[in-house]
């Protein structure tokens, strides 16, 4: 059956010319580089031109939107951007869309002046995915290396391996496979309950904890935040003389305990003593469960914009605790 896929060009090194610079293909360029599946007929909507690292929660916000508009269309989506921020635009489009129909997010690793270069082969595998309706309610996807991801599990591993993108403690959904994806597992159940409207600005910091950390940048998070996600050591354990000044933040706005080790749960009664992770929630910080410090930071983001509060906030939370 022939299938409609809208595909949004954001930049990124997919795009990238002359050493990396400003220069950036179209997206129409972008996307002559890639050959279309068959039957799948191709819309293109060219949004920025920009490498990931300076793309903003307003851009999501306005892509977020128009990959709905999409869906709602009844066409698969594709978006194409820099990898740097590849894992937080798609947990973001992860809980702001309508689960309706495939979206995909994609990029590449290597310029399209470089030997090997990777996008052509991550921009078809994307199509193919976006165009499947096997490929359904899984929620947000990311197509790489003819792996297909979780947007609520992935990450980028590596700074420079064009397989750099990992689902650590899960794995892949499927692969790709002579074009056609084939998926292997399936979530238990979406990342939100409905898709989170993004209706009031939200700020929120992420902090990561480091050896013989003071509190100095704690102490900057001051009413210009409506929200907090301290990436914590280990399993969820900060320093005793800590305890004291995150209590007090989180009397005041949300604050999300994540690990900063990047894979794994956060814990809840191994260890009690003070700084440990039973210590902080009990002083009414909320456990990020496996979600890593910048992903926390988004799904706070949503929530607060959604215009949730600590207990909506919590609950939201401790839905992904069990995946």
């Amino acid at each position: 059956m022939p299938k409609t896929v809208t595909v949004f060009t954001l930049g990124g090194t997919i795009s990238a010319q002359s050493g990396g610079g400003t220069t950036r293909l179209t997206g129409a360029q972008t996307l002559a580089s890639a050959p279309v599946p068959p039957g799948v007929t191709v819309e293109l909507q060219d949004v920025r031109r920009l490498p990931g690292s300076s793309l903003t929660l307003d851009d999501l916000t306005d892509l977020a939107k128009k990959v709905d508009e999409a869906t709602a269309a009844g066409h698969g989506a594709v978006v194409v951007q820099g990898t740097d921020t590849l894992e937080e635009t798609a947990f973001l489009l992860d809980v702001t869309c309508a689960p309706r129909e495939p979206i995909v997010v994609t990029g590449a690793m290597r310029r399209p002046d470089h030997p090997g270069a990777d996008g052509p082969a991550n921009l078809a595998a994307a199509l193919a995915t976006a165009a499947a309706p096997t490929c359904r309610d899984l929620g947000v996807l990311t197509v790489l290396a003819d792996e297909i991801h979780a947007a609520r599990h992935v990450r980028k591993a590596h700074t420079t391996s064009p397989t750099t993108f990992a689902s650590p403690g899960a794995g892949p959904l499927g692969r790709v496979v002579e074009g056609v994806p084939h998926i292997l597992l399936r979530p238990a159940h979406p990342t939100v309950e409905r898709p989170l409207r993004l209706r009031t600005p939200a700020r929120v910091a992420l902090l990561t904890l480091t050896l013989g950390d003071q509190g100095e940048l704690l102490e900057a998070v001051d009413d210009r935040f409506d929200g907090l996600v301290v990436a914590a050591f280990g399993a969820g354990h900060v320093p005793k003389w800590l305890v004291e000044p995150l209590t007090a933040v989180a009397a005041r706005i949300p604050v999300v305990l994540a690990s900063r080790t990047g894979a794994g749960p956060l814990l809840s009664e191994t260890y009690n003593g003070p700084g440990s992770e039973s210590d902080l929630l009990a002083r009414g910080l909320i456990s990020a469960g496996h979600l890593d410090g910048p992903k926390a930071r988004i799904l706070l983001y949503a929530l607060l914009a959604d215009g949730a509060d600590r207990a909506t906030t919590a609950a939201a939370f401790d839905r992904l605790r069990a995946g």
